[in-house]
């Protein structure tokens, strides 16, 4: 069975919080593409994290079972790649100009089939997603039970966490898109964001 979950879901909170791809692709949706478009493109991107999850999970089972050493290196790589994370997040807040602004792209996706297929594509190229599914995901799942099932599981709530997340921060941006778009109030964000990863980074490598 899947541990410290609470822990799991702040941590996928707060990596679904990060500026970056995902979050771009989401606010260009909300104001351009429409609401299928929109909820094609959240289906997509939680499809992204099972796929990560799942295939982590074939990986995973045998050598959590078999050895707990490797499980601890996992465990403690997944520690770094928080606080690496955290770092990065707290670099880029404070010397960057922070902006909701999506990239441009070379036209609109119309339809839930196109926004999935684009949410899905963003996903599976965000190299974060995977080296989260491969070195910090392990570490919540107990050695002891069914690991590939428990893997899963645990997938499936990272998807519904993001997919929470992205349903409010784009309801956000079509309520109060002045507020939102604010340097400053994406700045505070991320590095709340920063001192948190790194407070759970230093945790999930000491084993607490």
């Amino acid at each position: 069975m899947p541990t410290h979950v609470p822990v799991f879901i702040a941590t996928t909170l707060l990596l679904a919080m990060l500026p970056g791809a995902s979050q771009a692709l989401m606010i260009r949706q909300v104001l351009e593409g429409g609401q299928r478009t929109l909820r094609g493109t959240l289906a997509g991107n939680a499809s992204g994290f099972l796929l990560w999850s799942t295939a982590a999970a074939a990986g995973l089972s045998a050598v959590l079972l078999a050895s707990p050493t490797a499980y601890a290196v996992l465990r403690i790589a997944g520690g770094i790649v928080l606080m690496i994370l955290g770092v990065k997040t707290l670099r880029t807040a404070l010397t960057t100009t922070v902006s909701t602004r999506p990239p441009d792209e070379g036209g609109r996706s119309t339809g839930f089939a196109d926004g999935y297929l684009t949410g899905l594509i963003t996903n599976l190229g965000n190299p974060k997603a995977g080296v989260f599914a491969v070195s910090v995901l392990p570490q919540f799942v107990t050695a002891k039970g069914p690991v590939f099932l428990s893997t899963v599981a645990l997938g499936a709530l990272w998807a519904l966490v993001s997919a929470s997340w992205y349903m409010l921060l784009t309801w956000a941006v079509s309520r109060g898109r002045a507020l939102v778009s604010q340097p400053t109030v994406l700045r505070g964000i991320s590095v709340a964001t920063g001192v948190v990863l790194l407070g759970l980074g230093a945790a999930v490598a000491a084993g607490v």
